[in-house]
């Protein structure tokens, strides 16, 4: 059975942006599905424990940052959301490792879910409430899909920048490989 060919440069980013962008568009989907779910269940109810109290729904509009901070600064967190979503789809071009792809792309979906909350939901344009609608026991904060999927993300990020993995799928053993393999095939 003779090799296939590998698929050439262009094919592979156009697959790697197909990925990051498919996890995004996974994220915002479950995210607003999550968010109009809350907003259509949740107002005027107490708080609602599940999973044996593993998980407490409770609706909460957050117009800060992460934890409630910054609320007086709704529109500079709307415009840093939108910086992180111009970065990411900036750096789609060199990407190579699906690792790398799949944490850019839950970073885009969920920067991208929060900045939905923020230019669509009221008071009005950079100035809107994200939806928080998740709490779990020993953290005091409330949390959206967004969140999660961003938290997510800076973790898969963090190991594989510890690892020495990079954006373009190097890593410091397929350095190495790649230096001792030359160094065979240039030796008499």
């Amino acid at each position: 059975m003779a090799a296939q060919p590998r698929p050439g440069p262009q094919r592979r980013r156009a697959h790697t942006l197909a990925v990051m962008l498919g996890v995004a568009a996974t994220v915002v989907t479950a995210d607003a599905v999550s968010k109009a779910l809350a907003l259509r269940d949740l107002p005027g109810r107490p708080p609602v424990r599940v999973l044996d109290g593993l998980l407490t729904l409770k609706l909460t509009l957050n117009p800060g940052a992460a934890f409630g901070v910054g609320t007086s600064y709704t529109a500079i967190i709307a415009l840093i959301a939108c910086g992180v979503v111009v970065y990411v789809i900036r750096m789609a071009a060199r990407l190579r490792s699906l690792s790398w792809t799949i944490g850019l792309g839950l970073l885009l979906g969920g920067a991208a879910g929060n900045l939905g909350d923020r230019l669509f939901r009221a008071p009005g344009p950079l100035r809107g409430s994200v939806v928080d609608w998740l709490n779990l026991p020993h953290f005091p904060w409330t949390f959206n899909l967004a969140d999660a999927a961003i938290t997510c993300a800076a973790v898969l990020i963090g190991v594989l920048a510890l690892c020495g993995v990079r954006i373009d799928g190097a890593s410091p053993a397929g350095a190495a490989r790649e230096a001792r393999r030359e160094r065979v095939t240039e030796t008499p």
